[in-house]
Parts: structure tokens; C-alpha cells; sequence
């Protein structure tokens, strides 16, 4: 039996510059601006810690890349670090932004679906923003 857990990939497409995107989607501190799941975050003993609705959650950043990769992983007070895979890729003179979300263990469909439209609302919200710094 496969151990793999079901995913999607959910994307938008953005009217700016696949670099501009990159450094702007890059910097922690701008996520609040965009990942409505993220209240304060701040940096304590060298970790980057948000507060959200559950609690305080550590996050950890892929290190600045030429490849476009923004993976995170975010560490639940209870529970195992998730790890959130995600990409900006150029497309012409724009770029798409890319997410796949992991279901996650014991996770219903009703929570993985509403997950789901939580990160394609998220993803939006950085595609207006990036498009409104473009013009």
C-alpha cells in the first residue's frame, strides 16, 4: 500500500515579472501580507514564529534560490512539521505561482477542500498585490 497522501496543485497566474514575484514571495516578513492564515510574525532564537488561529507555529523558509522554489514547512504546536512545497515560475513576462497542498493525516474531505479554497484565496491576495506593485 502507498504511503503517499492525496495532493493538488493550486495555481494563479500573475501579471509581473517571475523575479519581482520571487523577491517579493521570498521575504517572510511579507507573507502576512498575503497568507491570511499568519497574524504576527517575528523571529525568536533565530526560528521565525507566526501566530495564528491555532497558536503559535514555528516556520521554517527555503534558503533565496535562482530557481523560483518558496518552499516552507510550518510546525504545529501538536503535531508533525508540514511541509509546504511551492514555486514561482516564469511564463512569458509573467509568472505563475504554484502550491500543492498535501492532504494531511486523519485530515476529512471537507477539510482538505476548505484548506484548499483557503490557499486559492491566499494565492489571489498575492497576485493583486504583486500586480498593483507592477503598475
Amino acid at each position: 500500500m502507498s504511503n503517499m497522501h492525496e495532493s493538488r496543485q493550486i495555481s494563479v497566474s500573475i501579471d509581473t515579472n517571475a523575479a519581482l514575484a520571487y523577491a517579493f514571495l521570498s521575504e517572510p516578513m511579507n507573507f502576512t501580507q498575503w497568507a491570511s492564515g499568519l497574524g504576527a510574525l517575528h523571529k525568536s532564537n533565530g526560528q521565525w514564529i507566526a501566530e495564528t488561529p491555532d497558536g503559535p507555529m514555528r516556520l521554517r523558509f527555503s534558503e533565496n534560490n535562482a530557481f523560483g522554489v518558496l518552499d516552507h514547512w510550518v510546525s504545529p504546536q501538536a503535531g508533525a512539521e508540514i511541509y509546504i512545497p511551492m514555486r514561482v515560475v516564469a511564463n512569458g513576462a509573467g509568472c505563475e505561482l504554484i502550491f500543492t497542498l498535501f492532504r494531511q493525516p486523519g485530515m476529512t474531505q471537507e477539510k482538505f477542500e476548505a484548506d484548499a479554497a483557503w490557499v486559492e484565496r491566499d494565492l489571489l491576495a498575492a497576485k493583486k498585490l504583486l500586480e498593483a506593485e507592477a503598475r
